[in-house]
């Protein structure tokens, strides 16, 4: 299972928000390099990237910060937040990004998400699926669509989707575990790659979700209040090539 560290950006600004309410910012870091030297220093190879600034604005804002750490570090960047154009997804793979996650946009436009998927290939496009109770949430989850999680997923499978990064909002940013039984649903429903998103609050459950089959595990808020630790992490990701 691939660790997986975020970032979310606020003006430049390394934060995190609570079940995504922007009124909760919390900054933890004013120099993102910073943090993402970090995580490679440890072995860490992945990094989610979020443009929170852009997820409001409707439009890609922080792209000056994916291609500074796109190349200063040697993490694989996946990147999101307010794509919803083709000039949007040209600025993201040319600021450096190796793949980018797209959820509103795939809500209200999936032609165009579609399109994309055959322009830059299934393995650069990931969907992003974020839940309110079941159903899926948009525009930096500001808004609730009529679209419930397992149709969205049935539904873009077919259209050749590979990764899907699923968070339930509730547990987001709360630090009170992630939601196993909607991760073992969504597995035994699809064949995607499921990226594992919210809520992570201690070193021990991430075992868990590599046993549920999570292809991945976004970690953030943990980390960042130090619950979890990169050495932990480095270890993890030592265990795990090792075979062990």
């Amino acid at each position: 299972m691939r660790i997986i560290p975020a970032i979310d950006i606020i003006e430049g600004k390394c934060v995190r928000l609570s079940k995504g309410d922007y009124s909760t910012q919390k900054v933890y870091n004013e120099n993102p390099l910073e943090v993402a030297k970090a995580f490679a220093d440890h072995g860490i190879r992945f990094l989610h990237l979020v443009d929170l600034d852009g997820a409001k604005s409707k439009h890609i804002v922080n792209h000056k910060i994916l291609e500074q750490l796109a190349a200063k570090t040697p993490l694989h960047i996946d990147f999101g937040g307010g794509l919803k154009s083709d000039e949007d997804l040209r600025i993201a793979f040319e600021s450096g990004a190796k793949q980018i996650t797209g959820g509103s946009i795939a809500v209200k436009n999936p032609e165009l998400f579609c399109q994309w998927i055959e322009t830059y290939g299934a393995d650069k496009i990931i969907l992003g699926a974020d839940i309110k109770g079941e159903f899926i949430a948009t525009d930096g989850w500001l808004e609730t669509s009529d679209q419930t999680l397992y149709e969205f997923l049935a539904w873009y499978e077919s259209k050749g989707v590979q990764y899907t990064i699923c968070t339930d909002i509730s547990k987001d940013g709360m630090l009170q575990g992630p939601a196993f039984e909607l991760y073992e649903k969504i597995q035994s429903q699809t064949k995607l790659k499921l990226i594992a998103s919210g809520g992570i609050s201690s070193f021990a459950e991430l075992p868990k979700l590599a046993a549920l089959g999570c292809e991945g595990t976004i970690i953030g808020k943990a980390l960042y209040e130090k619950r979890i630790s990169l050495k932990e992490l480095e270890q993890f990701i030592l265990n795990s090539s090792n075979g062990k």
